[in-house]
């Protein structure tokens, strides 16, 4: 496999996304810019720079639109922006936002596009969950869903449900329309990240562990460290895939469901692929 460096930012990179097509690649940063490359080659296609960190970055379900969120600070407030890309054309990529939203109310975290970009899910530091029209920058409806901040937010594949990751110890899955929680699942430690798989099974899989901080004085099972199998619908937890020594900072599965990857604070990327033992494996209730 021959490796394409994609060289550009300044600081630690807090965010990378694929296009749908998988022609484009966004990338945020905590050096003030957000960059987007062409797959292909590497090159820089446009950068775009702000007052703060970009910390969540989303290319639209049409390819035309990214999402940047950027992080308050030094007087700066939290920002949601949103570029039209039209494709990766260097003529079309806008250098001005379409929309800045000062998003009122608690720090947002994440956020995603919700179904053919008519509104943007965010998830905040109190906990609650937000839809946001992306044209004028309301709230069109919020709902208070953990007791503690967000920490990851992912649409199914058709967006009518997303799943939420938390410091307060649980994932949930949210119906888009109404924000209403629909199943819960209840862990020992805080989680950062969680994914939801594909039809091959019917499982969510979650993953976060002790504080990075105190890392040097647990060891990995102490620290939990492991990517957790849930049943999506059943909400009763059916495996644990260990490997990381340090907390679980993202969770990918891939579209097909036959495989995925965890990112962790070890500096570590893991790709798991399934044995075919696991796409026949029944949950007995």
């Amino acid at each position: 496999m021959r490796p394409i460096l994609l060289q550009g930012h300044e600081r630690s990179l807090t965010q990378i996304k694929y296009n749908p097509t998988t022609t484009l690649l966004v990338s945020g940063s905590a050096d003030n810019t957000a960059k987007l490359w062409d797959v292909s080659n590497g090159k820089c296609l446009k950068s775009w720079e702000f007052n703060t960190a970009v910390r969540r970055v989303q290319f639209s379900e049409d390819d035309k639109m990214i999402l940047l969120v950027t992080e308050p600070r030094m007087g700066f407030p939290a920002t949601l922006q949103i570029f039209n890309v039209e494709n990766g054309a260097t003529e079309t990529v806008s250098s001005e936002p379409l929309t800045v939203i000062h998003p009122e109310g608690p720090k947002i975290t994440v956020a995603a596009w919700g179904a053919l970009n008519e509104y943007i899910v965010a998830g905040r530091e109190d906990g609650s969950v937000a839809k946001i029209d992306p044209k004028t920058g309301d709230c069109i409806s919020t709902n208070k869903v953990h007791e503690a901040t967000l920490t990851d937010l992912q649409m199914s594949a058709d967006r009518t449900y997303f799943i939420t990751a938390s410091k307060d110890k649980s994932a949930k899955i949210i119906e888009s329309e109404s924000l209403e929680v629909l199943k819960t699942y209840t862990t020992d430690t805080p989680l950062n990240s969680a994914a939801i798989m594909p039809k091959v099974q019917e499982f969510v899989v979650v993953g976060g562990g002790q504080e990075a901080m105190d890392v040097t004085r647990t060891s990995s099972r102490q620290g939990k460290f492991e990517c957790r199998f849930w049943h999506k619908i059943l909400e009763e937890e059916v495996g644990r895939v260990r490997g990381h020594f340090g907390p679980i900072n993202t969770i990918a599965i891939h579209p097909d469901g036959r495989s995925f990857a965890s990112g962790g604070e070890d500096g570590y990327v893991r790709v798991h692929h399934f044995d075919d033992d696991f796409f026949s494996f029944k949950f007995q209730i």
